[in-house]
């Protein structure tokens, strides 16, 4: 279970974060990390703390409820 809610975190904070136009490396000098955290965290191969979230989310103008949105499917009309 948790590695699912990892692997959603990081999908949406890659999806996020191209949406915003900024690079790993941007976002990781907002944040005050690594860009190689960046990176993990995107790959869903980091336990992030909440503190880590919200400086992520901080960084790219989100709330950090947007870091576990689930996707919505489309129906498409027929």
């Amino acid at each position: 279970m948790s590695k699912d809610v990892q692997k959603l975190v990081g999908h949406n904070a890659r999806r996020l974060r191209i949406a915003a136009g900024l690079s790993q490396a941007e976002v990781a000098i907002k944040m005050g990390v690594d860009r190689a955290y960046v990176s993990g965290l995107e790959l869903g191969q980091r336990n992030a703390t909440i503190v880590s979230l919200w400086h992520f989310s901080q960084a790219l103008g989100i709330k950090v409820g947007d870091l576990f949105e689930e996707e919505k499917k489309h129906k498409t009309a027929r």
